[in-house]
């Protein structure tokens, strides 16, 4: 499985909205991915996008890659929602 983790978030915040955040995150990336091995397989596939020249990656693994970016900024966005402008951003680990 993995974690979800807000990084640098409001030096206000409770906890309570904090874990909403999170939680916001976690459901919008796998509804938008559909369900959480895929929000692991996109991840992986984005990691490998960071560290591999396209050429070298295969077509799936672009795709997922692409599909990562564009749930992962939707994510962000709900996750956020109620916390007013921030810096803050969401780290995802995978758990072994």
């Amino acid at each position: 499985m993995y974690t979800i983790t807000l990084q640098d978030p409001p030096s206000d915040i409770p906890e309570r909205a904090l874990n909403d955040a999170q939680n916001r995150f976690q459901k919008t990336l796998e509804r938008a991915l559909g369900g959480p091995e895929n929000v692991i397989a996109a991840y992986r596939a984005w990691q490998t996008a960071e560290e591999t020249s396209e050429t070298e990656m295969s077509d799936e693994d672009i795709a997922m890659a692409k599909k990562w970016l564009v749930a992962a900024s939707r994510a962000r966005n709900d996750g956020l929602r109620d916390l007013g402008e921030t810096e803050a951003w969401f780290e995802v680990k995978l758990v072994r």
